[in-house]
């Protein structure tokens, strides 16, 4: 204590050269001071004023602002509502369409597997069986000609119905791209409605609020609402245009189908016709040559019992020849003047060129009957040739083909 006012008097001491003010300078400095501080008050009350205005305005401000933003969002969250019921009754569409449009790839995959494995197949055994026929039999017939259209009918159906198969199955990939986009949308909006909503919710009081510090923007949307709009009405109308693309496969499908089933009904009626007029045709001709045969066969007997009956006459003409000749032969041994030329004579030797006569005709007659067997035979043998023929073709067309042809049905498409 004592150190420091030792000290404040030898600071004194130092001061006494300083300069003095005046008296005047002494008021003006005291009016200076107040002037400054009337003005700072007045300065001050300003402030204190515009505060007042400002933190009113802005206060009134931001809950306009707020009160706008709350506004759009209850907008906003409407029209993403009514988007996504658009779009939900967009995607309701789809499965059903997807599943209908499957049931007809399903109509179109079973449809050739029955011609592939059915009807084509069939049609080509039955060309094939009918290879086995023999001799005359194997003709180019209306048969063999139906059964050749009815294959290439089968396979020109084969290729249309491949064809739509393939324009199905590429139509069902755009209704299922079609359904991907739209629930991808529809996944978007919901979470775009959950944000929205959930942001209507929020109060300047709510709890968890936060102020963003990051560098980075946060107004970061680049896409404008004419955009978004756009998009939306792009999956909405492409969907649409997909299932109505997807209504006129169907029915195209429908057309193609019944066009087909009709056509080849008509072409298996036309080719069992042919087949039925030739198994008809071939059983008349079989009738015939066993007819025939049966006739020749007779023929050839009564032919057979002739021979015998030739030889059986030749035979005796040559007793009766030895008859004549033994008589000449004892009339030689006549003597001298008996041996005239008398009445005997002359009548042994007609008879006896008589009888050559009828011995040569008698084997004429047999060569002929011998020939006539051996052609009856020959016949015999070429009709049992043509009734086996005709058996054969018979079996293969009435029983092989027509059986495995009554397996085709067609209506299952």
């Amino acid at each position: 204590m004592i150190n420091s006012l030792d000290q404040t008097i030898c600071q004194q001491k130092l001061d006494i050269n300083k300069p003095k003010f005046t008296v005047d300078d002494w008021y003006r400095n005291n009016k200076l001071r107040f002037y400054c501080s009337e003005a700072q008050k007045k300065l001050a009350q300003q402030v204190l004023d515009k505060s007042d205005k400002v933190c009113e305005f802005t206060t009134e401000t931001v809950i306009n602002n707020k009160n706008e933003t709350n506004h759009c969002l209850e907008e906003r969250i409407n029209e993403i509502e009514f988007c996504k019921n658009e779009l939900a009754r967009s995607r309701d569409v789809l499965p059903l369409e997807i599943d209908a449009l499957e049931t007809y790839k399903n109509r179109l995959q079973a449809s050739l597997s029955s011609l592939k494995q059915n009807a084509l197949d069939i049609c080509k055994k039955c060309l094939s069986a009918r290879e086995c026929r023999i001799g005359i039999d194997l003709v180019n017939d209306v048969v063999e000609v139906e059964l050749r259209k009815e294959c290439e009918k089968i396979k020109c159906a084969e290729r249309l119905l491949s064809q739509s198969l393939r324009e199905t199955q590429e139509q069902l990939r755009r209704l299922k791209s079609s359904l991907y986009y739209l629930d991808r949308d529809l996944e978007d909006k919901e979470n775009n409605l959950r944000i929205d909503r959930y942001n209507s919710t929020l109060r300047e009081s709510s709890l968890n609020l936060s102020i963003y510090r990051g560098t980075c923007s946060l107004e970061i949307s680049k896409i404008t609402n004419e955009e978004w709009q756009s998009q939306t009405k792009k999956n909405i109308d492409a969907s649409k245009e997909e299932v109505q693309n997807a209504l006129k496969y169907r029915a195209y499908i429908d057309h193609i189908l019944k066009r087909i089933l009709d056509d080849l009904i008509n072409q298996k009626k036309s080719t069992d016709e042919a087949f039925k007029r030739r198994i008809k045709e071939t059983k008349e001709i079989k009738e015939k040559l066993e007819i025939q045969h049966s006739e020749v066969m007779t023929q050839a007997n009564a032919m057979s019992r002739n021979i015998t009956k030739l030889e059986k006459t030749i035979a005796e003409k040559e007793g009766f020849i030895a008859l004549v000749h033994t008589r000449l032969g004892n009339r030689c041994q006549r003597p001298t003047m008996e041996l005239t030329r008398d009445n005997v004579e002359q009548s042994l030797t007609k008879e006896l060129s008589e009888l050559r006569d009828a011995v040569v005709l008698l084997q004429q007659t047999l060569y002929e009957a011998q020939a006539t067997l051996r052609y009856l035979l020959k016949i015999q043998v070429q009709l049992e040739e043509d009734i086996n023929v005709k058996t054969n073709t018979l079996n293969i067309d009435e029983v092989h083909c027509i059986s495995m042809r009554q397996s085709i049905d067609y209506r299952v498409f």
